[in-house]
């Protein structure tokens, strides 16, 4: 067939006496050739119907007829008339200038130069007309190690997943996320679609090979073993996709541009957007190419493997064996080799040498009330990287009056590092003992905080708290692990529950001893992974309000038990985004504290201890969780949040992936948006647990002063 398409494509050849490309031994369509019959006339008399490129109702000259006649049709029958001699060559030819115009003759060099231009456009049409009737590749023997195209069902499915991908989440993301994003999702889609292709075939392979003959393009062709479509409707689907996936990409970008720019608009964010489509599409097939080639590749290497085994036990038992070998390989190797002793451990060294060093501008606190001192029972070498922050951030009472214009004190704060105690109650009863050195105990209010992966305390958490009681406050935090919030969120985020009840439970122990009237109040606190510490230190709601005399929670993750609990026994027709729990009582939710406090109901209505969760609407923390992978949550669901676009949906795996990358990206966002809370916490702490004398004018002045002010750490 190829070679037939090239004769059809290559020019018919030159006759030297020819006056133009035209010649007249090629007779018009739906005239009899003269040279079938071997006899043609000496003059043809042309009606209209046949003239080529002659007026009708005149006749060519003679010797043009001739001339157009002499070349053979065959070399053992000559065409009558060839003994007639052929015209001498014109004088001006169609390669030739006319006489009359002063160009110079063309020489060898050009005529070689356009016969070369001729062949090249000669070989794109060849190369063109094959693309078209077989727009894909086939291995031309079994020998080549990569023998299939990829399947139409299987790149149809991953340009659909790519197009979801390109759909907005909770919190804009940059252009190379979307780029990385989009090429995993694809490759997610083209394995479902490889499955799926692979399924239907087994189950239609009995059919086809029965009816086959009766599809078009099939009905000559012998029953197959594995029937597949005529190459003509192959080649026509292929070239359906390349068209539809190219015109529909482009929508989609242009699209997932405009949701973007209404996200940030919603967020707070500039409306100005870098959104380069083309680089997104180029990164996307990048890592689907390469991600595919992986799975190609150990596909390749479970077939070889199986190869091997039937050598020397039946096939069935080989083709077990050898699937069993390739999951526990990938499975085991993804996990133990790639993850934990290549993700993790890399983490954990940098997260370890992190730990030891010192942000610049810390230095070791003086005061003897501040662990790490020269005072102090835990060494400032040992508070690690977060607790010296922490630690070597204090305020000092001078800080404190200068902003409430009133007298203050020193406040205590106690850490206590890893290095500092081998166990978790070992460090709680360290801290105990600190509490007590500092006079802790004595205090107006007694904060126990959670504390995230790396042991770090949010100080616009800490210091409202100090700034609301002039200073006399004393806070206590622990270190459970060095490791940066998402890998201990991966590998040991239950330490973070085990490590801050231990520090409960010691501290309240010795709380418990001091008389009633004399106790300072007890109140916790913490933020992310250790609000989810703080949770885990207790046995619900009703235990958490026995126990303490006030909380602040700040972006508690989807697992945090008491939540949970909350959330699902809201009260009817509140958001699960702004929950309200019996009709605010105790518990009450915020994303806008100013405002969000008191919708429940009035503050008369307000009942203590009070808990006070800051919680925003776009945090992909709150909502993560596995099921996003298969069950639409309840917060895709109308009414949306108030930082939340309506063009957000949910899409089987699509939607637990793109969340899961929101994760990543939920702080480049300004508060009170994604996983930032800012300085919400000074309303928050203001409605828990206000000091004496405290007034709305003292808390929007301290929230004017921390919005100015730059954090320590």
């Amino acid at each position: 067939m190829e070679r037939a398409a090239e004769d059809r494509l290559a020019p018919l050849p030159r006759t030297p006496g020819a006056h133009n490309a035209n010649s007249l031994s090629d007779p018009p369509a739906g005239t009899d050739d003269p040279t079938d019959t071997g006899h043609p006339p000496a003059h043809t008399d042309r009606s209209p119907s046949t003239t080529n490129g002659t007026p009708a109702g005149t006749t060519e000259p003679a010797t043009t007829e001739l001339t157009s006649t002499a070349e053979p049709t065959s070399t053992t029958n000559p065409t009558p008339g060839a003994d007639i001699p052929a015209a001498p060559p014109s004088a001006q030819d169609e390669d030739t200038p006319p006489m009359g115009d002063a160009a110079p003759e063309a020489g060898p060099a050009s005529g070689a130069q356009a016969a070369r231009w001729r062949a090249v456009a000669r070989g794109a049409r060849r190369r063109l007309a094959a693309l078209v009737r077989r727009p894909y590749w086939e291995a031309p023997n079994s020998s080549y190690v990569l023998r299939r195209w990829p399947g139409l069902t299987a790149l149809w499915c991953a340009t659909l997943f790519f197009w979801l991908s390109l759909t907005p989440s909770l919190v804009p993301r940059p252009w190379p996320l979307q780029g990385v994003i989009g090429g995993i999702t694809a490759a997610m889609g083209y394995a479902i679609g490889g499955l799926a292709e692979w399924l239907i075939r087994l189950a239609l392979a009995p059919l086809l090979r029965r009816y086959g003959r009766l599809l078009p393009g099939r009905r000559h062709l012998r029953p197959s073993r594995h029937p597949r479509p005529s190459q003509r409707w192959r080649a026509r689907a292929w070239l359906a996709y390349y068209a539809l996936s190219t015109l529909l990409t482009i929508a989609a970008l242009s699209l997932s541009a405009d949701a973007q720019r209404e996200l940030r608009r919603l967020q707070g964010m500039p409306a100005a957007l870098t959104w380069h489509s083309l680089m997104i599409a180029l990164l996307a097939l990048g890592i689907c190419t390469f991600l595919v080639a992986l799975g190609r590749a150990v596909r390749l290497g479970t077939r070889a493997l199986i190869r091997v085994l039937g050598r020397f036990v039946p096939r069935p038992l080989a083709i077990g064996a050898g699937l069993l070998v390739s999951a526990t390989v990938v499975v085991f190797g993804t996990r133990d080799v790639v993850f934990d002793r290549g993700v993790i451990d890399v983490a954990a060294h940098l997260a370890e040498k992190t730990d030891k060093s010192t942000k610049d501008g810390i230095t070791r606190p003086r005061s003897s009330l501040v662990s790490g001192s020269t005072a102090s029972l835990v060494h400032w070498d040992d508070l690690g990287y977060e607790g010296r922050n922490f630690t070597g951030s204090s305020l000092s009472a001078d800080q404190i009056a200068s902003v409430t214009g009133k007298g203050a004190r020193q406040p205590v704060r106690v850490y206590v590092g890893q290095e500092s105690a081998p166990t978790f109650r070992a460090r709680a009863r360290l801290a105990v003992r600190e509490l007590e050195r500092t006079g802790a105990f004595d205090r107006d209010v007694l904060a126990v905080a959670g504390t995230t992966g790396r042991g770090w305390v949010n100080s616009t958490d800490a210091e409202p708290l100090e700034y609301i009681h002039h200073g006399n406050t004393a806070i206590v935090a622990v270190q459970y692990s060095y490791l940066p919030s998402w890998a201990s969120f991966l590998v040991d985020k239950e330490q973070a529950g085990r490590a801050t009840r231990a520090l409960v439970e010691a501290v309240r122990a010795r709380w418990l001893e001091i008389p009633a009237a004399e106790r300072p109040k007890l109140v916790v606190f913490g933020e992310s992974l250790g609000a989810y510490g703080i949770e885990a230190a207790f046995d619900g709601p009703d235990d958490l309000l026995a126990k303490v005399d006030g909380a602040v929670l700040a972006g508690t993750p989807n697992f945090s038990p008491i939540r949970r609990e909350l959330t699902a026994r809201r009260d009817p027709g509140s958001p699960v985004w702004r929950p309200e729990y019996d009709e605010g009582r105790h518990f009450r939710f915020a994303q806008w504290p100013r405002k969000d406090l008191a919708r429940p109901g009035p503050e008369s209505t307000w009942g203590t201890p009070r808990v006070v969760y800051l919680q925003n609407a776009s945090d992909a923390i709150v909502w993560w969780s596995p099921e996003l992978a298969l069950h639409r949550p309840r917060w895709l669901r109308e009414p949306l949040g108030p930082d939340i676009t309506g063009a957000v949906n949910w899409f089987p795996l699509v939607t637990f992936w793109q969340t899961t990358v929101d994760m990543a990206v939920s702080y480049g966002v300004d508060a009170p948006h994604g996983h930032r809370y800012g300085n919400g916490s000074v309303e928050a702490w203001a409605a828990v647990a206000p000091s004496e004398g405290w007034t709305d004018a003292d808390t929007e002045r301290l929230r004017r002063f921390m919005d100015r002010r730059e954090a320590p750490y």
